[in-house]
């Protein structure tokens, strides 16, 4: 019986593996120079004394490095996340590894497992990992975009479809993404015309093409020739007609859903743009490989 190859769809110039991480960064002070490499490479940095960028040394088994000069020191931590942590170094890259590596993420429960740091710890490690997730007011350049809202808590008892105002149980969410190219979520107050239309206005080129569905707050989009815009009705049981679609949305609509039922099971309306921030981190590198954050 011959055996069948699995086709790998990440090139090998870009797998990125668990032993190529431990390879990579094998303890503390790998990871330790890996961090003052991005601030200082080659260790040339400012010195406060000499007023001159020198190089600078690592100071024993401290996280300083020291002036070639007059020794004063400088500490590639002071600033980060990572200052001031007792957490070891190489448990922070890994959960960051795992972070960037994970399709729909992974729970702090499992980091928790697997490096043996408490619970609390492992939350509060993914809590300002995703702080840094954030890609502010990234501008999709088209030429084509779709946006579609859904609605993202718990399971109602009664009654389908879009939620009444002042429904306690789902929060609405807004997501803008460029055909084969990247994606935004945002966490809003509301899914009127208003909230809508200013979020396309802020992160849509104009000029460019936009897809929805047939949702009334849409019916402005148009105005002013801004955008030209194409609608899918999906209430008449038609999903595709052409290249009018919003396949791509509702794609990362799945992943979202499918990352907060299955891995986190709950997320607090507080911290839910954080967690976007984070799906979408993801989904933007997609085609990078599996690298850490």
């Amino acid at each position: 019986m011959r055996a069948t190859t699995v086709k790998q769809h990440i090139p090998a110039e870009l797998r990125y593996s668990m032993r190529d991480f431990n390879i990579e960064f094998p303890d503390d002070s790998a990871c330790l120079e890996y961090v003052k490499e991005q601030r200082w490479p080659d260790g040339m940095a400012p010195c406060a004394k000499c007023r001159k960028t020198t190089k600078h040394y690592r100071v024993g088994n401290r996280t300083a490095y020291a002036c070639q000069f007059c020794g004063t020191h400088i500490y590639p931590l002071a600033g980060t996340i990572f200052e001031k942590s007792s957490t070891p170094l190489k448990t922070w890259f890994y959960a960051m590894y795992l972070m960037g590596s994970t399709r729909c993420g992974i729970s702090a429960k499992q980091v928790q497992r697997e490096t043996g740091v408490t619970y609390k710890t492992a939350w509060r490690m993914f809590k300002q990992i995703r702080s840094l997730l954030s890609e502010g007011d990234l501008q999709l350049e088209g030429p084509t975009v779709e946006v579609d809202e859904t609605y993202v808590g718990g399971k109602r008892k009664y009654s389908r479809g879009r939620p009444m105002a002042g429904d306690k149980k789902l929060v609405p969410v807004v997501g803008i993404v460029q055909r084969d190219g990247k994606a935004i979520a945002k966490h809003v107050k509301n899914v009127k015309s208003k909230t809508l239309n200013g979020l396309i206005r802020k992160h849509v080129t104009p000029g460019s093409i936009v897809y929805t569905d047939e949702f009334n707050a849409y019916n402005t989009l148009s105005k002013g020739k801004r955008y030209v815009h194409r609608r899918i009705k999906h209430s008449s049981g038609i999903y595709v007609k052409g290249d009018i679609h919003t396949n791509s949305v509702e794609g990362l609509w799945s992943l979202i859903k499918r990352g907060i039922s299955g891995v986190y099971h709950h997320v607090d309306p507080e911290y839910l743009q954080s967690y976007l921030n984070e799906f979408c981190f993801r989904y933007n590198r997609r085609h990078q490989g599996n690298p850490a954050v």
